[in-house]
């Protein structure tokens, strides 16, 4: 507010002084040189003045971005306050030993993991091995289905046939 009523101070004073100037030429003119002289010292004495009320103002308003910089800092240290007892009471809540056992636990779990990689990687012996191979030959045998044999004896003579009738078609000669 202060700064404003300055600023207004200064306006007025500067149609103040463009005026005293204007009357201070038409008293030369019209050959009071005195009283002219008289109206520019009064002139230059509002110059200083306003030259002193600019100084203010600028003093205010350094005054002003130091308050508000002031309250800015005041803000981060309330920050930093309210960060600084969480944390302690983060810290009631967990102790350095706390925190040691549960880092302990996790590395356990870690190397026990790591064991069973190993062992799940290819780590096994020669005896594993050979169980893995019959197991892999019985599912295999499992799956394949041979035909059936006939169970009556094969004749021991085949009867002829004519030549045409009993050549073999041509989609089972690519298939055999």
């Amino acid at each position: 507010q202060q700064r404003d009523k300055l600023r207004q101070y200064q306006k007025r004073i500067s149609l103040n002084l463009e005026r005293e100037r204007a009357l201070a030429r038409q008293l030369l003119r019209e050959g009071r040189k005195e009283k002219a002289m008289l109206l520019l010292k009064k002139k230059r004495y509002q110059e200083q003045l306003l030259d002193k009320t600019e100084n203010q103002v600028s003093n205010l308003e350094q005054m002003v971005q130091d308050i508000e910089f002031t309250q800015i800092e005041m803000k981060v240290i309330e920050g930093l306050k309210i960060g600084n007892e969480c944390l302690h009471k983060m810290h009631q809540v967990m102790s350095i030993e706390e925190v040691e056992r549960i880092i302990g636990e996790t590395q356990d779990a870690v190397e026990y993991q790591r064991q069973i990689d190993e062992i799940l990687a290819g780590c096994l012996t020669e005896e594993d091995e050979d169980a893995i191979l019959e197991e892999l030959n019985a599912i295999t045998q499992e799956q394949v289905e041979l035909p059936e044999v006939p169970s009556e004896p094969l004749p021991e003579k085949i009867p002829e046939a004519s030549p045409i009738k009993n050549s073999p078609k041509p989609e089972l000669v690519a298939a055999s």
